[in-house]
């Protein structure tokens, strides 16, 4: 595995850019659909928008600065890809995103590539209830098991807002699990 400040210089280059950006998609694409998959829910869906992600790197990669990690800056991009995912589908459908998330639980028993059980199920009922950045500080803490400095630089924001957005998300389940 090449570093990621010789990966980024290669991406940059026309000569390296194919093979660079095969390593890049192979190093993170199964990391990036599951961060994807858990705001989107759907396979299909997730497919979509983790090759959206990596057209949207392609295309912007000259403009990287090297500023924060480039898996950070992958998953900023992964993450504004699949809000602007759910947003765009729940206007095509009509409905608030409440709604949608609700929609979206309910296929998730249908859906062949779900591996979960009756207690996944309920564990994302009961994110779905969660604020938008409360969700998403939550999925990245939990399920991909980032620091709340890495969260901080995907999510641009602050470590003790996150520490907070975190325990809030954390009360909230607990609450919402101990009632159903």
């Amino acid at each position: 595995m090449v570093g990621e400040e010789t990966l980024v210089h290669q991406l940059k280059q026309k000569d390296s850019q194919a093979r660079a950006f095969e390593v890049l998609i192979n190093t993170y694409k199964e990391r990036l659909y599951w961060h994807i998959r858990r705001i989107v829910l759907s396979h299909d869906d997730a497919d979509d928008v983790l090759q959206n992600t990596f057209i949207k790197v392609f295309n912007h990669i000259d403009g990287f600065k090297g500023q924060s990690k480039l898996y950070s800056w992958l998953y900023r991009i992964a993450t504004n890809e699949a809000l602007t995912f759910l947003n765009a589908k729940s206007k095509r459908m009509g409905i608030a995103n409440k709604e949608l998330q609700e929609k979206m639980i309910g296929t998730l028993e249908a859906d062949v590539y779900f591996e979960g059980d009756q207690i996944q199920i309920k564990l994302q009922r009961a994110i779905a209830t969660l604020p938008e950045r409360q969700k998403l500080v939550f999925n990245m803490r939990y399920y991909d098991a980032l620091k709340y400095n890495e969260i901080a630089e995907i999510l641009e924001t602050s470590v003790g807002g996150l520490k907070a957005s975190y325990h809030l998300a954390v009360k909230k389940l607990e609450e919402y699990l101990k009632e159903d």
